[in-house]
C-alpha cells in the first residue's frame, strides 16, 4: 500500500478561508501532501479584519495533536496562531513526547490587517519554551522586531538580524522582507544547522491580495520537509510556491480587504 506524506496544521480558523487552519490545510495539498489540523482558536475574521477570538481549551488542543499523531502519524508540523501563554506552554509539552523533527513556527503576532493575535504574555513562553523545539521559524519584519527588541529599518539588516535571531534562540530562521519598502526584496534564511545564509530574492508583486501569506508559506515550507526535502530546499521550493500563488491571486477580487493567494494556481484558474 502506498503512504502519504502527512502535515498537521497547529493553528486557528479564518472563516474567509484565506489564512490560518484554512489556508494551510489547502497549501497541504497544493504541495503534496495529505492535511490533518488541530484547531487552537475559532477566529472570526474576514478579508477586513479580526472581529473576535475564541480560544480552543488547552486540553482540548492537546488531545486533538496526540489524536492525530496517534492515528495517522505526521512528517511534519506548522505551528501557526497560539495566542496564550498556557497554550503555548501546552503545546510545547504535548509535542515534546513524540520524536518529530520538522516542526515549523509561523510565530503569528499581528495579522496583514494589523490585529494583535498573540498575547503579550505569551511571548517570552514562546521565545524561552517553544522556539528551541522547533526546526525553522518564519518571522515576518514587526515579528523579529519583537523578538529581538529593536527596530529593522533596511535590507540589509535582515542579513544580520536573521543570524541574530538563529543564535539567541538556537533555531534556523526565514527573515521576511514584505514590510520593507523596495521594489526588489531578498528574504533570509539562516541555517542554524549549517551556519548558511542564503538570500531569496523577489521583486515586489502590487496587489492587496496578501492575507494569509505567511501561514501559506510556512506550510509550503512544512509540506516540503514532510516529502523529504532538506530543509534549505523546502525553503527555496516554499518561496516559489508563494511567490506564484500571489502572481495568480493578484488577478482575482475577493472580500473588500486583503484578499487571499490562489492555493490552488497550478491546478485551475
Amino acid at each position: 500500500m502506498k503512504k502519504y506524506n502527512i502535515a498537521l496544521t497547529i493553528a486557528g480558523t479564518d472563516p474567509s478561508g484565506g489564512a490560518g487552519v484554512q489556508a494551510d490545510l489547502k497549501t497541504f495539498s497544493a504541495c503534496g501532501c495529505y492535511g490533518t489540523s488541530a484547531i487552537t482558536a475559532l477566529v472570526d475574521q474576514n478579508t477586513t479584519g479580526v472581529k473576535s477570538i475564541l480560544p480552543i481549551s488547552v486540553q482540548f488542543v492537546a488531545d486533538q495533536i496526540r489524536s492525530v499523531i496517534e492515528d495517522t502519524g505526521v512528517d511534519a508540523i506548522k505551528i501557526g496562531m497560539l495566542h496564550s501563554a498556557e497554550l503555548v506552554e501546552k503545546v510545547q509539552e504535548t509535542l515534546i513526547g513524540y520524536p518529530i523533527r520538522n516542526i515549523v513556527l509561523d510565530p503569528v503576532m499581528v495579522a496583514t490587517s494589523g490585529d494583535t493575535l498573540l498575547k503579550q504574555s505569551a511571548i517570552k513562553t514562546l521565545k524561552e519554551q517553544l522556539i528551541p523545539c522547533v526546526r525553522i521559524i518564519t518571522p515576518n519584519i514587526p515579528e523579529a522586531e519583537i523578538l529581538l527588541g529593536k527596530k529593522i529599518k533596511e535590507q540589509e539588516d535582515l542579513l544580520i538580524y536573521a543570524k541574530e535571531i538563529a543564535e539567541e534562540l538556537t533555531v534556523s530562521v526565514l527573515l521576511k522582507a514584505g514590510h520593507l519598502e523596495d521594489d526588489n526584496l531578498i528574504d533570509v534564511l539562516y541555517n542554524y544547522e549549517t551556519e548558511e545564509t542564503i538570500k531569496l530574492p523577489s521583486k515586489r508583486i502590487y496587489t492587496p491580495n496578501t492575507h494569509g501569506t505567511g501561514c501559506t508559506l510556512s506550510s509550503a515550507i512544512t509540506a516540503f520537509l514532510a516529502r523529504g526535502y532538506t530543509l534549505n530546499d523546502a525553503v527555496i521550493n516554499g518561496k516559489e510556491y508563494i511567490t506564484e500563488a500571489l502572481v495568480a491571486g493578484s488577478k482575482y477580487k475577493i472580500g473588500a480587504g486583503h484578499g487571499p493567494v490562489h492555493h490552488f494556481y497550478k491546478f485551475w484558474k
